[in-house]
């Protein structure tokens, strides 16, 4: 199982740490551009790029490079709007409009694909098992010897009384009811209830990986592929909403603000710290939560 969190493999380049870069581009016609808006509000909000990137955990040079309304470090439109997302919280935008102007000017979003359904799991079907005639001859043969034996040895006459086996007694007639009373039935005692087995309990298909999004505390943007990559849904998760994601051997997962979402897995609940709009990248199998999703940075 591999997990990251890193946005694109970008080489970073220093930074001195200092204001000097915090220069608003200029504003055309048509109002600022992504890159200058984010700019500015970082700089009224008194923030540097090595702060932002310390607390949204998107790379230096990425920062530089939206802020210059140069999306080609982003990786592709996925994660571009997922740090335009970021970066926007950060600096105390709000996201919407941003995104909205972002695909605007790349071509729209593409339609999401609806989520996969759940496969209900396979019903293990008892073999139908063939009659043992060979066993059932032995009985016979068995009886028929039993048969005769006792003709030929135990038969006597119908008046003589055999004895009785030692220790043994005659049955005991049944109590007589009072007259005008019915007999009670006779109660057999309660069956056990059987308990809930580990699969009843999480409700997931062994030879599948299930998983289960929700937006618990507040919206997010998810992205989702099965093993062969096809994408099974990108979009925004509303509160309260959930998604259920399934595949023969993994789910490939993109959550733009993880610490919003709570996630289960093959189901068992997925306990990590993720950070409200911290960005994750997560991938699991059906053998997961084994482990747990470790985290690399």
């Amino acid at each position: 199982m591999s997990i990251g969190i890193s946005n694109s493999p970008e080489d970073e380049r220093p930074s001195t740490g200092d204001r000097s870069e915090d220069r608003p581009t200029e504003r055309t016609s048509e109002g600022p551009s992504i890159g200058t808006a984010l700019k500015k509000a970082r700089i009224v909000a008194g923030l540097t790029v090595d702060e932002v990137s310390s607390t949204t955990r998107v790379r230096i040079p990425i920062v530089h490079a939206i802020e210059a309304d140069d999306f080609t470090r982003c990786g592709g439109d996925v994660y571009a709007r997922g740090h335009i997302r970021t970066l926007a919280r950060a600096v105390g935008l709000d996201p919407a409009p941003l995104v909205e102007a972002y695909d605007a000017a790349h071509g729209g979003r593409p339609a999401p694909t609806p989520a996969a359904p759940m496969f209900d799991a396979e019903r293990i079907r008892p073999e139908r098992q063939r009659p043992n005639w060979t066993a059932a001859m032995v009985a016979a043969i068995v009886a028929v010897i039993g048969f005769v034996g006792f003709t030929a040895f135990g038969g006597g006459g119908a008046g003589e009384k055999r004895p009785q086996a030692e220790g043994s007694s005659a049955p005991k007639a049944a109590p007589k009811q009072p007259a005008g009373k019915p007999a009670l039935p006779q109660q057999s005692p309660a069956a056990p209830k059987p308990e809930p087995s580990d699969s009843a309990i999480a409700a997931a298909p062994k030879d599948l990986v299930t998983v289960v999004l929700t937006a618990s505390d507040g919206d997010s943007w998810i992205s989702a592929k099965d093993h062969s990559g096809r994408l099974l849904f990108d979009g925004t998760l509303d509160i309260g909403e959930s998604k259920t994601f399934t595949d023969k051997e993994s789910i490939d997962l993109v959550i733009g603000d993880a610490g919003v979402v709570t996630l289960f897995v093959n189901g068992k609940e997925i306990k990590d710290e993720f950070q409200p709009g911290q960005v994750e990248r997560l991938t699991y199998t059906k053998d997961d939560p084994v482990q747990g999703p470790a985290q690399a940075g």
